[in-house]
C-alpha cells in the first residue's frame, strides 16, 4: 500500500459568529489556518494526501463540537491537544461592500498554548511532509515560544520538508510593529515558501512593490516567495527565477474573507500534486475568486471539487 504524504497546518480556529444578509448570526468555526486546511483537502487527492490540523483545544462542548467539524470534513484531528482550563476564542465577523471587520475574544483561548507541549508539536510535525504556519500562528504564541516554534519548523525545513508560512499581520495582536517585522522575517528564514499579501506588506514594511516584497523575503532566507496582490499583478520569486503574472480575471467580492487562505491551499495542493508554479498561482486565483463571491470563510467542499 502507498503512503500517504502528511499536509499538516498549525494555528488557532475560532467560534466564527458571521453576519448574515437578513441580520442574523451564523455558528461556525475559521480561522487562517484551518480555512487554508480546508481549501487543501477539498483540492487534494484522498488517495494521495492526508491533511492534519495542529492546535489546542479545551474540554468545552464548542471544542468537542469544533473537533466534530474537523473530522467530518475529512481533517485529520489525531495531533490536537487539549488545555483543561481554556476553550477557543470567538469572533464576530461584520460585512460592509464585501469588507469583513472583525471583533475578537480570544485572550483565554487555549491555542495560545499551542506550542506548550514541544513533545506533541514535534511528533506533528514528524509525521508532516508539508508543514503550514501564519503570523497569526506566532502572534498569539509567548516570545519564548515563538523562538522554539521557529527553530522546530527550521529543523523541519533542514530535514527536507516543505514548510510554508503566510505573514498574514495583524499588528493589534503583537506587541509592537518592531516585534511583528522580526518574527516574520524569522519566520521567513525558516520557510521553504513564504506567501505574502501586497497589501499587509505596504502598510507594514512600507514596500513600493511586488518585487520590493518579493526581494525582502528571499534575503531573509526564503526559498519562495509567491507575492499576492487581490487580483492584481502577482509574483513568483526565487533565487534566480522570477515570475509575473499579468491580466488574472478580477470579480468584485460579496465577502473577502478567506481569500488570500482559499488561494494558498488552493496553491499548496497544486504544487502538492506536482503542478509548475505559474499554473499553480493560476489555479489558486481562480479558487480565491470564486470563494470570495460566497459569505463565509469556507466554500463548500463539494462545491469547490465540483
Amino acid at each position: 500500500m502507498t503512503k500517504r504524504n502528511t499536509f499538516l497546518s498549525i494555528g488557532e480556529c475560532m467560534i466564527e459568529m458571521a453576519l448574515m444578509e437578513n441580520g442574523d448570526y451564523r455558528l461556525g468555526y475559521a480561522g487562517d489556518t484551518l480555512n487554508t486546511a480546508w481549501y487543501a483537502r477539498a483540492l487534494l487527492s484522498e488517495e494521495n494526501w492526508n491533511v492534519a490540523y495542529y492546535t489546542r483545544l479545551g474540554p468545552d462542548v464548542y471544542s468537542a463540537k469544533m473537533r466534530g467539524f474537523f473530522e467530518a470534513n475529512g481533517i485529520d484531528t489525531r495531533f490536537i491537544t487539549c488545555d483543561k482550563n481554556r476553550q477557543p476564542g470567538l469572533y464576530l465577523i461584520d460585512i460592509d461592500k464585501g469588507e469583513r471587520s472583525f471583533t475578537y475574544w480570544r485572550e483565554r483561548s487555549a491555542a495560545r498554548l499551542l506550542a506548550d507541549d514541544e513533545d506533541a508539536l514535534g511528533q506533528a510535525m514528524d509525521h508532516a511532509d508539508m508543514i503550514y504556519f501564519s503570523g497569526i500562528t506566532l502572534a498569539i504564541l509567548a516570545p519564548e515560544k515563538r523562538r522554539t516554534f521557529l527553530q522546530m519548523v527550521a529543523a523541519q525545513r533542514a530535514r527536507g520538508k516543505t514548510t510554508v508560512f503566510d505573514p498574514n499581520a495583524r499588528p493589534r495582536l503583537w506587541e509592537t510593529l518592531d516585534v511583528l517585522r522580526e518574527t516574520t522575517l524569522n519566520a521567513a528564514a525558516a520557510s521553504s515558501i513564504v506567501l505574502p499579501s501586497f497589501d499587509d506588506e505596504t502598510r507594514i514594511f512600507g514596500d513600493a512593490d511586488i518585487e520590493a516584497t518579493a526581494t525582502r523575503y528571499l534575503d531573509a532566507g526564503a526559498g519562495l516567495a509567491i507575492v499576492k496582490n487581490g487580483g492584481g499583478d502577482m509574483l513568483i520569486a526565487a533565487e534566480n527565477d522570477c515570475t509575473r503574472l499579468e491580466s488574472l480575471v478580477r470579480v468584485d467580492p460579496v465577502d473577502t474573507t478567506g481569500a488570500g487562505d482559499s488561494f494558498n491551499g488552493g496553491f499548496l495542493a497544486a504544487i502538492a500534486e506536482g503542478a509548475a508554479l505559474p499554473d499553480a498561482a493560476k489555479r489558486a486565483h481562480a479558487v480565491a475568486a470564486r470563494v470570495v463571491m460566497q459569505r463565509g470563510a469556507l466554500m463548500p467542499m463539494a462545491d469547490l471539487r465540483g
